[in-house]
């Protein structure tokens, strides 16, 4: 997992959309973030930097500002031990035939 950061050059909304959408059809991207005020795009997953910046390069200009490993939080992990130490309540539900009126059919 990556987390790569990038300095975009927009100047119109069409633009920042065809780029939030390229950005998120690469493969491996996992999460797309960016920055209005200071026109940084954060990429996280497990993608190549240089295959997304010349895809990028294609609709704005686009430059690597830094790549790195993604820092993931230490309290999504304790959430998940304590959600794994319940045991599920086996719950059952007979599914009983719905009374159908004679002659009527439902389309």
């Amino acid at each position: 997992m990556k987390k790569v950061v990038l300095k975009v050059d927009f100047y119109n909304d069409k633009i920042k959309q065809k780029m939030m959408k390229t950005a998120s059809g690469l493969l491996g991207v996992e999460s797309v973030s960016i920055e209005l005020k200071e026109k940084k795009l954060t990429l996280s997953g497990d993608i190549d930097p240089v295959k997304a910046v010349s895809k990028l390069r294609k609709v704005c200009q686009t430059e690597i500002v830094s790549v790195g490993p993604l820092e993931e939080d230490k309290k999504s992990t304790d959430v998940s031990t304590t959600l794994n130490s319940f045991e599920p309540y086996p719950f059952y539900y007979h599914m009983q035939p719905s009374d159908y009126i004679q002659g009527y059919y439902y389309i």
